[in-house]
């Protein structure tokens, strides 16, 4: 088998099971609570997060996605408060974690992350940068994983491409040292994650536990999430 320099993986339907649009209700549900206090409605705020999570996905490269959410999100909400900025943050290490409850355990997945760095190799959290790092930090804890378990998280901090654009992929391995040709990529929604990192070079493998296909088809390597953890132990 390839002898691969890095491993990603994706997040959300893959390391972390779960349900897309039950997690986001949950997650907006709380969001809106913990954002009353600047008297826009739950409704517009939504609307808002949404918005500003395209103007993420369009990102160009030519700023961060952190800025690009921003900017759209307080136009459309008329917010100019900058203890806005501390009280999200607040939010995503503590009240996120009440949307845990509508999340699937895993308990294979320290495992197979630490599979994945034996021999050296560097391991991705190839998660989708629409949210900050405190979120990314607080939904890998949900399946005990921590940090310095990864070489590199993005997040909307430190981005400026999301997936599906190849772009996001060639970016990270400029990053983190390492050709495309020589990582592969783990992950559930087949054009995110399978046809995005082909097209940036990459290796991919779909794991099928929470399987999104878009309308999409993929011949390539796929399998359970127990299926994938028996090929990185081949590696």
């Amino acid at each position: 088998m390839k002898d691969y320099k890095a491993i990603f993986f994706d997040l959300d339907g893959t390391l972390l099971p779960m349900d897309m649009d039950v997690f986001a209700k949950t997650y907006f549900k709380e969001l809106c609570i913990s954002l009353a206090k600047y008297g826009v409605s739950a409704e517009k705020l939504i609307e808002a997060v949404w918005a500003g999570t395209k103007e993420m996905v369009l990102n160009d490269g030519s700023c961060k996605n952190e800025k690009r959410f921003w900017d759209k999100f307080l136009s459309l909400t008329g917010i100019v408060s900058d203890t806005i900025f501390a009280e999200t943050d607040y939010f995503y290490s503590h009240e996120f974690n009440k949307a845990r409850v509508v999340t699937g355990e895993n308990p294979l997945a320290v495992e197979a992350v630490r599979a994945a760095a034996k021999g050296g190799r560097k391991v991705v959290l190839a998660t989708n940068p629409l949210f900050p790092y405190a979120a990314q930090l607080s939904r890998i804890s949900w399946i005990g994983l921590k940090e310095d378990d990864f070489v590199l998280i993005t997040s909307y901090e430190s981005d400026s491409f999301c997936k599906p654009n190849p772009n996001y992929y060639i970016e990270i391995c400029r990053r983190i040292g390492v050709e495309p040709g020589d990582c592969l990529m783990i992950g559930n929604d087949i054009n995110e994650d399978m046809i995005a990192a082909e097209k940036a070079g990459m290796d991919a493998y779909l794991v099928k536990d929470c399987l999104i296909s878009g309308g999409k088809s993929w011949e390539g390597p796929s399998g359970s999430f127990e299926e994938m953890l028996e090929m990185i132990k081949k590696l």
